[in-house]
This record gives C-alpha cells, structure tokens and sequence, in this order.
C-alpha cells in the first residue's frame, strides 16, 4: 500500500509525455519466442510487474532469456520443460496465456496467483485445455497441469463472453499442437476483440497460418513459430490519463510515437475525447489532445475497449452534462469488479455514479476530497488521479499497485505537471 496525495494541477497541463512499450504486445511477443525453437529478441518492451511475471513463467518452463532494460533476447531451445512452479500474481496474460503453453511442457505445472486472482475467471480456458488432451486439477488459482510433453489440439467450443483472453491464450500456443487447433466461440459477444486482432496479426508476424474468416471462429495450423525482433509500441492504454490531464485541465498533452495503424484498442480514446469536446491530432510527432474550455459527458458503447472504462468514467464524472458508458458487463470479472469499484468511488467524493446491466451512468456533481481506493487495479488508481487534478485533497490508497503496467507512474505524473515530461 503506497498512499499518495495526488496533485492537483494549478493551470492547464502542457507536456510531451513518453510512454513505455504496451503490455499486451511484449506478452505476447514473449511467449510466441518461447514457443520458437529459435527463440527471438524484444525491442522498446514493457518492463512492469505483469511483464516481469510471464518472464519469470517462462524461465521458470525453462526458456533461456536475458532482459537488460527493455530490451529481452530469448535464445534456442528445445522447447518447454517441467516440473514448475508459475507465479501469476494479478495478471491476466500470465494466468490464461501460459496455461495453453505450459501443456506442451512434461511434468506438474502449478500455477498460483494474489487473492484477487483466485477469484478471477479461468475454468473458460482450463475446460478447452482438458477437452484438447490436457490433465489439469482445478478451476481457478491455484491449479496444477499435469503437462505429458505435447497436446493433441483440434476444435473446442468455449464461452468467451467474460474475456477476449480466453480466445488469445488459446490461439498463441495452437500452432505447436499436433493438430493444430480451432476456437469456436459460443454464447454472447466476445469483448475486447482488437485484442484477438492484435493477436491474429502477431501470429501471422511469426509465419503461423490462421483463418479468421468466419465468425466467432479462429483455426490456427499446426506448424513452427518463426524466429524473428518484435519492436514494441507505446502502451495507448497507458497513455490515455495523460491525454486525459489535457481533457479536464483545458491543456495540450503529446505522446510520441502513436502508431498511424495498431490494433491496440487504446487507440479509440481520440474519438472519445473528440465527443468530450477536446481537439485531437495526429501528426509524426505523435498524438495531441487539447482540452476544452468545458467538458461534455458521453454515450459510448465500450465493449470492445473495456480497458478505457476507468479513464472515461473519470471523464465523465468531471464532464458538465451526462454520461453512459455501455457493453462492459464483462468489467465485473477483471482485477476488481470495475463497475462497482468505480461507482462506489465517485459516489465517494460527492459524485453520481450508478451501475446499470451493463455499465454506468454518471451525472455531474460537484466533487469533494477524500480516499479514492485503488482496489489492486492500476487502472483504478490512475482514474484516482485525473480526478486529483481538479478535486483538491483526493487521496489514492495504493498508488504502488500501477507499476502492474507501469512502474514510475507518480515520477511520470509529476514530470507532465511540471512541464518536464519531453
């Protein structure tokens, strides 16, 4: 726990503010090296905790890899071996991406993780794995895989409903399969899908064949994973308080090296703050985004964007007129119950937040000071702060817990309030 006074910002925000490289490329760039027999380099990768943690996984499954900053060389192997012991702490990636791994490994896996993530939903990809061959005990954290050294693969039938994760874990490892294998998702819209794109395309990268032609089905060929440098891009997810300081102080803020094309769902908070009212940019130099004199609320469907839903809900409960945030149903499973956490904490500071089936809605009100908890979530606690920058004494309890995605956060916070942030 790491209580931390967030500063309030005394005139409009005006910085250029460097992001480190997206979580969900490195991890995924990592165990598709892993899943190579010739192992491959990372370039610009995200050092944090949940990066950390699928590093330790997979040295832990014996790959040979050296990190030196964010830079990550995985070297030849003969691929991943066993008995282990794999730590996944609050991370996503780690607990539902390594699993389909791991069955190509020999001997018992055991994977744990924090508190939170024994509640987390994983019984989606533990199923498919037992219906493609694998022996596993248990159906959430802790859990042990009893891996026999390869894995039939073919076709599984899974629910997606709770996390596009489920559907990703399963096609990363696919290849290596015997059969290779096919995902059929049933049941109601799979959220997050440019997370399944960004992980079709980075398959595709690494010379795998998949047909995504048909809906709500993804088949991967069996075959290698290509050798091959995985440069990074800036984390858009990450990037979104600093774009949003600009939003709720009338302010300007860059973040270099925006791709002009990605399949990172962040990419979609310029059309949002475009409908808040603020001017956004693009240009080589990266994305801008200038605040408005007053700040619009917003009816937005984020289904495919989930990640954002803390951002905008700060937004929004700073905004002069009303806000639904929609299609997040699924945010009630993730690191907290989103919806309830981010209710109970603009309520908190005087504000008017209320769940409905499938998201929230939030009406202006005038905030005051007080605690905003973080709930383990990095993203909770970044909402904390752009909070912070216009309602004066809002303390968040644990700031320590955003070095999940992003470690330096408050040093970063503070360089963008003070201008030095270039």
């Amino acid at each position: 726990m790491n209580q931390w006074q967030a500063p309030v910002a005394t005139s409009a925000v005006r910085a250029t503010v460097p992001v480190p490289g997206s979580k969900s490329i490195t991890n995924r760039a990592l165990l598709l090296a892993a899943l190579s027999d010739g192992g491959g380099t990372l370039t610009g990768a995200l050092r944090s905790r949940d990066t950390d943690l699928m590093i330790a996984a997979l040295r832990a499954l014996g790959v040979p890899m050296t990190a030196d900053g964010d830079g990550v060389t995985v070297r030849p192997h003969h691929g991943l071996t066993g008995p282990a012991d794999v730590a996944c702490g609050l991370a996503g990636t780690v607990m539902r991406f390594v699993p389909p791994a791991a069955a190509l490994a020999d001997g018992e896996i055991r994977f744990d993780g924090d508190p939170r993530a024994r509640q987390r939903p994983m019984s989606t990809v533990l199923d498919a794995l037992r219906a493609l061959g694998a022996t596993i005990d248990g159906d959430t954290l802790p859990f042990t895989l009893h891996g026999k050294g390869g894995l039939p693969g073919g076709a599984v039938t899974i629910d997606a409903s709770a996390s596009s994760q489920f559907v990703s874990g399963l096609l990363l490892a696919g290849a290596r399969y015997d059969a290779g294998l096919t995902v059929h998702h049933e049941g109601k819209p799979v959220p997050s899908l440019p997370h399944i794109e960004m992980t079709v395309r980075m398959l595709r990268e690494a010379g795998v064949t998949v047909d995504d032609g048909e809906p709500n089905t993804w088949r991967v060929e069996p075959g290698p994973v290509a050798t091959r440098t995985w440069q990074i891009e800036p984390d858009l997810s990450n990037a979104t308080p600093f774009l949003a300081a600009a939003a709720v102080t009338g302010g300007t803020v860059t973040i270099p090296g925006w791709p002009a094309v990605t399949a990172q769902p962040g990419d979609t908070i310029g059309d949002i703050l475009e409908e808040m009212g603020c001017v956004v940019t693009g240009t080589a130099a990266g994305l801008t985004a200038t605040g408005p004199a007053r700040l619009s609320g917003v009816d937005v469907d984020l289904h495919d964007v989930g990640e954002l839903t803390p951002t905008v809900a700060a937004l929004a409960a700073l905004a002069e007129s009303p806000s639904v945030l929609r299609g997040i149903a699924h945010l009630r499973g993730h690191e907290t119950d989103r919806l309830a956490a981010l209710a109970a904490e603009i309520n908190g500071l005087g504000g008017d937040a209320r769940e409905t089936g499938d998201g929230l809605a939030i009406r202006p009100a005038r905030l005051r000071g007080g605690t905003w908890h973080a709930y383990a979530d990095h993203r909770m606690a970044t909402a904390g702060a752009i909070v912070g920058l216009v309602v004066r004494d809002v303390e968040v309890d644990d700031i320590a817990t955003t070095a999940k995605t992003m470690p330096g956060f408050p040093a970063m916070w503070q360089a963008m309030l003070d201008g030095r942030a270039q």
